[in-house]
């Protein structure tokens, strides 16, 4: 995932890597539960005006290379990226929720790759107004800190970009209201193990809510995981 400029031939290896790593998380997603049927979509940048994005109804937990689309600044699915093949336009759509997307890149010059997956047990504290913006959990405070709820907006609108846009700027997760949940990361893997916290928080959270009073860690404790997690370039 590269910001820079690429030769041909580097931009055709940093294709043909990125793909397969998308591939790969999209099985773990779909491992862990944290996805089902054509439920969330997967991008990451590979230049200052490409992406490669997730094609639209593709089930992520079976992705093959023809499901993972280049496109352009619009979301517009554009001419394969490779030097040694004649250029030839995808058979498939991306993703109908660019705009998704799009807002994390532009809100965010660090975000170089966005995990947008639907965890059922964070939606379902949600769904019943329980919130995850103060931590509780020493690692969350570390790799994730607050994790705010942006409001519902109609899914494949670019009404769900303009929603997110105010709350991804200063998150590296945000619960979309009624549908999902948005990571990003430096890289695909940053932006996945962030998923992956994301729901094993609200998982313990849920089981000890069963128990009784969950306390949220300290404000001054939470102050000092943030600078652990800055001076450690979390």
């Amino acid at each position: 995932m590269m910001s820079r400029m690429l030769s041909p031939d580097a931009l055709d290896v940093a294709v043909h890597e990125t793909r397969e790593q998308m591939i790969t998380i999209g099985q773990r997603l779909y491992a862990k539960g944290l996805i089902a049927a054509g439920d969330g979509n997967l991008s990451a940048r590979i230049g200052p005006d490409r992406w490669l994005i997730t094609a639209s109804g593709s089930h992520k937990g079976f992705l093959g290379v023809a499901d993972i689309i280049v496109v352009d600044r619009d979301g517009r699915a554009t001419e394969t990226c490779t030097s040694k093949q004649p250029s030839k336009q995808p058979s498939k759509q991306p993703s109908s929720e660019w705009s998704l997307h799009q807002a994390c890149y532009s809100e965010r010059p660090d975000c170089a790759a966005v995990v947008h997956a639907h965890p059922p047990t964070t939606l379902a504290l949600s769904l019943a107004g329980v919130s995850m913006e103060t931590p509780v959990l020493s690692e969350a405070a570390l790799t994730l800190g607050a994790v705010p709820v942006a409001p519902y907006e109609t899914p494949t609108t670019s009404a769900v970009g303009t929603s997110l846009r105010p709350w991804i700027r200063s998150a590296h997760a945000v619960i979309l209201a009624h549908h999902g949940a948005v990571c990003i990361g430096r890289t695909l893997d940053e932006a996945w193990r962030r998923m992956e916290t994301l729901e094993h928080t609200a998982l313990v959270m849920w089981r000890a809510r069963t128990l009784g009073p969950v306390p949220a860690l300290p404000d001054d404790e939470v102050k000092r995981l943030h600078a652990i997690a800055a001076a450690m370039n979390l």
